[in-house]
């Protein structure tokens, strides 16, 4: 659980919008993509080789975070993890973010301090700047993220392009964020790195453009859930994908024990657990060092497998389920 903020931070309704928003970008280094960060009515970002990757997100209190579990530092961090993930599942880099933050008018100026140097923190992991954004009154805390990425002068890897025959493999770790959910649900201390994990994703940054370098037919972001994420790729491409059990054993070991204390079965948090923001992308060749093989690429129709048979369990997140 988080420490309340002590002393005599002032609230947000108490500063006002403007000394607000200067309090939270002065004194800031931005990178060199960065032509004009914040201060005019839009920032100028380069785009190396002529190209934006772009995509956005949003956190909404209650849904996406909670703030009794969670620091603002941490909301921070996954903000821009997981926004810059979507950049990393297409073969590029982030380079710059734009925040929009709602929030009530008595939130602690301190906070929403931890909240932007959580953002830092995790924008400098990539290299990338905050270049700009907007403050808004609002009952809960809504964070809204837009990222842009440089392709680095490659094509973009897309989810349409898994052929056939391709070996599917995977840089990062999956189910940890679904075990802290369930640890920091049934109040379970211990295992402090997988409580860590849920409330801050860590996206294998740099191997989107290692994939793509090595010849990726197809990648995404483990976001919503491995089966449920590889559906959208077995759609798109009109393939089949059969994952591997044996190859996602050493997934399931490392999360055994937290399974025995929340009596849950550590394959749904491997098969269906979302927010790891582990790659997951379809090779014809081999793997670029930090990947490992964890199926294959059949001939359609479109399906996920697991051993050659549909799973039953638990495949992952929908927005709009309680």
């Amino acid at each position: 659980m988080r420490e309340e903020v002590s002393g005599e931070s002032p609230t947000l309704g108490q500063l006002g919008e403007f000394a607000v928003i200067d309090r939270l970008v002065r004194g800031r280094v931005q990178p060199d993509a960065v032509l004009l960060g914040p201060g005019d009515d839009a920032a100028v970002v380069s785009a190396g080789d002529g190209r934006s990757v772009v995509s956005t997100d949003m956190l909404v209190a209650g849904r996406h975070f909670r703030l009794d579990w969670s620091t603002p530092h941490d909301v921070g961090r996954k903000a821009i993890a997981q926004n810059a993930a979507d950049i990393e599942a297409m073969g590029g880099r982030a380079t710059a973010f734009v925040v929009g933050f709602g929030a009530p008018a008595d939130t602690p100026t301190a906070d929403a301090d931890a909240l932007v140097d959580g953002m830092w923190d995790e924008a400098a992991r990539v290299g990338a700047g905050i270049v700009g954004g907007d403050l808004v009154s609002a009952p809960l805390w809504v964070l809204s993220v837009a990222v842009l990425g440089d392709l680095g002068g490659r094509a973009p890897v897309l989810r349409s392009g898994a052929k056939p025959g391709a070996v599917l493999a995977v840089a990062g770790e999956l189910g940890r964020s679904a075990a802290g959910y369930w640890l920091w649900r049934n109040e379970i201390s211990g295992f402090d790195q997988l409580r860590a994990r849920h409330l801050v994703p860590e996206p294998p940054y740099g191997q989107g453009a290692a994939a793509a370098a090595a010849g990726a037919q197809a990648m995404i972001d483990v976001s919503d859930g491995l089966i449920a994420d590889l559906r959208h790729v077995a759609d798109a491409s009109g393939v089949g994908i059969d994952l591997s059990s044996a190859a996602l054993a050493p997934d399931r070991d490392a999360l055994s024990a937290a399974a025995a204390a929340t009596q849950a079965d550590p394959w749904s948090w491997v098969l269906g657990g979302g927010e790891d923001h582990a790659l997951v992308a379809c090779f014809a060749g081999a793997v670029p060092s930090g990947w490992r093989v964890i199926g294959r690429v059949l001939d359609g129709p479109a399906r996920v497998l697991v051993d050659g048979a549909a799973w039953q369990g638990y495949a992952g997140w929908e927005s709009f389920e309680g």
